[in-house]
């Protein structure tokens, strides 16, 4: 049965017995509680510390057979996957037929990616992006219409409300005089 010490006791012990600075016990004591090398308990005012002497072989004992069933695991996949490895072989021998099937597959891809090349020097030409082209201008030609009128309206707000002149308002708010050509 583990006997329970308090800080108190441990400062006395830990210089006497184990040649610790009595300064720094209660850093490694709480670094032993940490690491769960040792329990901590709070009875009252007073912090009890303890550790089971079994207590750490039984934590290499369980780590150790945690370990065991993980390499166990990673032993049979590398075998099923070097099974798959195998089968995927089986078809990959190397042979003229399959050489000559590889070349031809390579100068197509090659033939494929200049197609592609020529095709994006083509794309500008595009029907369709000709298309979606003129429907984006209509929309930003409608949006800068909005605003435009959007400043007219503030135009005229500020013209009946203040009584200002529309020079004025162009010239202390900066818009140029072609602002709607």
């Amino acid at each position: 049965m583990p006997e329970p010490f308090l800080l108190k006791e441990l400062e006395r012990i830990g210089p006497k017995q184990k040649g610790i600075v009595s300064q720094s016990v209660k850093d490694v004591v709480q670094s032993l509680v940490d690491d769960g090398m040792c329990h901590c308990e709070k009875v009252g005012t007073s912090n009890f510390f303890w550790a089971f002497p079994s207590e750490a072989a039984v934590k290499r004992k369980n780590k150790m057979m945690q370990l065991e069933k993980e390499l166990a695991q990673m032993q049979a996949k590398q075998k099923e996957l070097g099974d798959l490895i195998a089968n995927a072989q089986l078809g990959r021998e190397h042979t003229e037929e399959r050489g000559n099937l590889v070349e031809e597959m390579t100068e197509t891809e090659a033939l494929w990616s200049g197609q592609q090349e020529e095709l994006k020097q083509f794309k500008e030409c595009d029907p369709v992006l000709m298309h979606r082209k003129k429907e984006e201008a209509g929309v930003a030609k409608d949006a800068a219409n909005r605003w435009t009128d959007n400043v007219f309206i503030i135009q005229s707000w500020v013209r009946d409300k203040f009584n200002m002149d529309m020079d004025e308002f162009n010239k202390f708010f900066g818009i140029p005089a072609e602002f709607d050509s």
